[in-house]
C-alpha cells in the first residue's frame, strides 16, 4: 500500500514536469491519457512512455487517471472519486488507454467487454482513439494470458480499437529469457524491468516503431533542471527488449 502511494504520488508531480518538458520539444506530439490501477502507475509507466517516445518522430505527452484496484466500471461511476469519464470528455486527448483490473478479464469477462465498450464510444466521442491495455498474467498462473488475450482482442475487434500487446510481449520475453526478472516480488505487479518493457510496447504500438538508441535510464527534468532518473536498464536489456517488442507487435491493430 506504501508503495502505490507514493508512486502514485510522484507520477503526479512528473507528469505535470513531463507535460510541460514534451510540450516545448515542438514537432510531432499526441495528448495519451492512462486510464487503470496500479499495474498502471508502478514504476512510473506513464512517464517511461513519454521518455522513450522522445527518439522516435512523435512525442506522446502522458497523464493518467489512476487508483489502487479500480475496475474499469468503477472509473465510469465516479467511484472512489475518480472523475475519469469528465477528464476523457473534457481533456482534448488523442488516445486514452483503458487497462480493466488485473483478473478482470478472467474473473468478470462481460463486464469488461462492456465498460470497455462504454468507453471506447466515449473517447471516440471525445476525439480519441481507444487503445486497449492487454496486460499479463499472473507469475504463478502463466496459462491466464490465453484469456487475458482473448477477451482484450475480442472487444478490440468488437469496439474497432488497438490493442497494446503488454501481456504477450512478456510471454515471448519469459520463454526465451525464463530467468528475467519482469514482476515485482508480489508476483503480479511489474518489476522496473517489465515496466520498461511495457513502454516499448506502447511506443511502438502508438508510433510504428522503435528506434535503435533506446535509453537504458530513462530520466525526466523538474522545474529546478535537474535530472530525475525514472530506472536504470541495463542495455542487454535493452536491446533483448527491442527485438522481443517488434516481433511482437507485427499485428497489434485489429482490423
Amino acid at each position: 500500500m506504501s508503495k502505490g502511494f507514493c508512486y502514485g504520488f510522484l507520477i503526479g508531480i512528473l507528469t505535470l514536469l513531463n507535460v510541460s518538458g514534451s510540450a516545448q520539444d515542438g514537432g510531432d506530439t499526441l495528448k495519451v491519457l492512462f486510464v487503470g490501477n496500479s499495474y498502471t502507475y508502478f514504476e512510473n509507466l506513464p512517464q517511461v512512455v513519454s521518455v522513450l517516445s522522445e527518439k522516435t518522430g512523435t512525442v506522446l505527452v502522458t497523464e493518467k487517471v489512476t487508483i489502487g484496484g479500480a475496475k474499469l466500471s468503477e472509473h465510469w461511476r465516479g467511484a472512489r472519486g475518480l472523475n475519469t469519464v469528465e477528464k476523457i470528455r473534457n481533456g482534448d486527448y488523442d488516445i486514452v488507454v483503458l487497462q480493466e483490473w488485473s483478473l478482470g478479464t478472467i474473473n468478470e469477462r462481460d463486464s469488461a467487454v462492456f465498460y470497455l465498450g462504454l468507453f471506447s464510444k466515449l473517447a471516440r466521442d471525445a476525439g480519441a482513439e481507444p487503445y486497449y491495455y492487454l496486460t499479463w498474467a499472473r507469475e504463478k498462473v502463466p496459462q491466464q494470458q490465453e484469456v487475458i488475450s482473448r477477451v482484450y482482442r475480442e472487444a478490440a475487434t468488437i469496439n474497432k480499437a488497438t490493442v497494446v500487446p503488454a501481456g504477450e510481449a512478456w510471454a515471448l520475453a519469459r520463454s526465451l529469457r525464463p530467468e528475467i526478472k519482469l514482476y515485482d516480488p508480489d508476483g503480479t505487479h511489474p518489476s522496473d524491468l517489465g515496466t520498461y518493457l511495457t513502454a516499448c510496447v506502447f511506443v511502438a504500438t502508438i508510433t510504428g516503431g522503435l528506434p535503435e538508441a533506446l535509453p537504458g535510464v530513462p530520466a525526466v527534468t523538474d522545474s529546478r533542471g535537474e535530472e530525475i532518473i525514472l530506472m536504470r536498464i541495463d542495455q542487454m536489456d535493452v536491446d533483448f527488449f527491442r527485438r522481443v517488442v517488434l516481433e511482437i507487435t507485427g499485428n497489434s491493430k485489429e482490423e
